[in-house]
């Protein structure tokens, strides 16, 4: 059973990789906030996004912690600059796209993750989307 500070200090996992890592840039802590089986899948998402949209800003709506597991609610909100899922820079923003982030934390890292983000949304706010065309 998991003891409040236990799950206080899960959750100061998450909110690190936010803060320090998402809207911070610092790449470096990858290593320190993921077990060494997960650091390199986390780093080949968040190396590119990152790139793609060097502004990025998360917003933490929401951390709920149980035994292991923290569920983040999350706003995402950035500017496309870089070549992203093979689209060059279109220099729009998304804002306020939705995330929702399962993870699970082992002897204070994090090891497994699961999200949930309305790319859709995302999509549709760069121009990304094919329009469609009635015949």
């Amino acid at each position: 059973m998991s003891t409040p500070a236990v799950l206080a200090a899960n959750k100061a996992v998450v909110q690190r990789l936010v803060d320090e890592v998402l809207n911070g840039g610092n790449l470096d802590l990858i290593d320190d906030l993921y077990t060494p089986d997960q650091a390199s899948a986390a780093r080949e998402w968040i190396e590119p996004f990152r790139a793609s949209f060097p502004d990025v800003r998360m917003d933490t709506i929401e951390l709920l912690a149980e035994g292991d597991i923290v569920i983040g609610r999350f706003t995402c909100t950035a500017t496309h600059t870089g070549t992203w899922l093979g689209h060059p820079p279109t220099g729009r923003r998304f804002v306020a796209i939705d995330e929702v982030n399962r993870y699970r934390i082992d002897n204070g890292r994090i090891a497994d993750t699961w999200t949930l983000e309305d790319n859709l949304d995302r999509l549709t706010q760069l121009g990304l989307l094919p329009t469609r065309h009635d015949e």
